[in-house]
């Protein structure tokens, strides 16, 4: 009788076990792999528990004239980006639009291959506690690599006090290294249900503490709103802003603008000097930015979804303006939304 027990125990383990093999050669030519160039200077800070490594992540195509969902820190200030797929072709692709804030990005393939093949997007509201998980993507470079674990955790927007607090996050212990930005998180029936983000870790390595931005918002955020890529890498600043004579509490010390993006046309500039406070590593020289589209700078985690929404709202031909201090001087930049983004 106890064997028999067991035995029901283990049945829907072995199931899934024995089934993955043919799920992931089902799903594995929609995993892509994805270089990025940037421009930076030497001495750029990156996000601490950022995925990519060695300018490579990892994406999956989610239609089939080319689109393609990741994580917007692999991609959102890149200046070149390059897709691999599963049979080597390699081929150019450009932001459509990017959501730091939840660590979403949506890329166009400029070209698209013969028999591409295009993952389903699953509904992540159906996705519990203690289901099972499997991840693709690029660990380290090596990619399209497999790891299994289960949803160890759900967080709805607000539920964490993170730089992505207000994003729907899982959490898993599949193991997630670098080089997983931005790879589709499936369930059992081979659905992206989540695309993988950032790891807590004091290692620098799988400590069994992987977050995922769930498919529903990523698909609200990319596919229901309209497209939004500024381009544009910085960081605000507080306390360094009465040093740099900022005339206001805060503002967007730019870091890194992406080639054609918004930030380009406006005439936006980078910056160039590395520099170093305490644990901090970050550029100076480069642009800040005060106001945009009538919105102040704050050091408020809703400055920047106010700025996407106004942008989201403007159409072809709508001037976009920034005030910005550059050289002790405040300057007015403006340029004109165009076709594409």
């Amino acid at each position: 009788m106890l064997l028999k027990i067991l035995i029901l125990l283990l049945i829907p383990a072995i199931s899934f076990g024995h089934s993955l093999h043919r799920v992931f050669a089902e799903v594995n030519p929609t995993v892509v792999v994805i270089h990025i160039k940037e421009n930076k200077a030497k001495g750029q800070n990156s996000t601490k528990n950022n995925l990519s490594k060695k300018n490579v992540g990892s994406g999956v195509v989610i239609s089939t004239d080319g689109k393609i969902m990741t994580a917007s820190h692999l991609v959102h200030s890149a200046d070149n980006i390059q897709v691999e797929f599963l049979n080597g072709d390699l081929i150019p692709a450009r932001v459509l639009s990017s959501v730091p804030h939840a660590d979403v990005a949506l890329i166009q393939l400029t070209r698209i291959p013969e028999k591409l093949q295009v993952a389903v997007l699953g509904n992540s509201d159906d996705v519990l506690v203690g289901s099972e998980v499997f991840v693709i993507g690029a660990p380290y470079g090596y990619s399209h690599t497999i790891s299994k674990g289960i949803v160890s955790a759900r967080y709805k927007p607000g539920d964490l006090d993170t730089e992505l607090g207000m994003s729907e996050l899982i959490q898993t212990d599949a193991a997630i290294n670098t080089g997983n930005s931005g790879g589709p998180m499936f369930n059992e029936q081979g659905e992206v249900i989540a695309i993988v983000s950032h790891i807590i870790s004091h290692s620098g390595g799988n400590e069994g503490l992987g977050f995922a931005v769930t498919s529903n918002m990523s698909k609200k955020l990319l596919l229901e709103d309209k497209p939004v890529w500024s381009g544009l890498d910085g960081i605000i600043i507080t306390k360094l802003a009465a040093v740099l004579n900022v005339p206001q509490p805060a503002g967007y010390l730019v870091q890194h603008v992406a080639h054609n993006s918004i930030a380009h046309r406006l005439g936006i500039l980078g910056g160039s000097i590395p520099t170093a406070i305490y644990d901090s590593h970050f550029l100076l020289g480069g642009d800040i930015i005060i106001e945009m589209l009538g919105i102040s700078i704050e050091n408020d985690a809703d400055t920047f979804k106010r700025i996407r929404k106004r942008l989201s709202s403007l159409n072809h031909g709508d001037e976009i303006v920034v005030k910005i201090l550059r050289k002790g001087k405040i300057m007015t930049l403006s340029t004109h939304l165009s076709e594409k983004l």
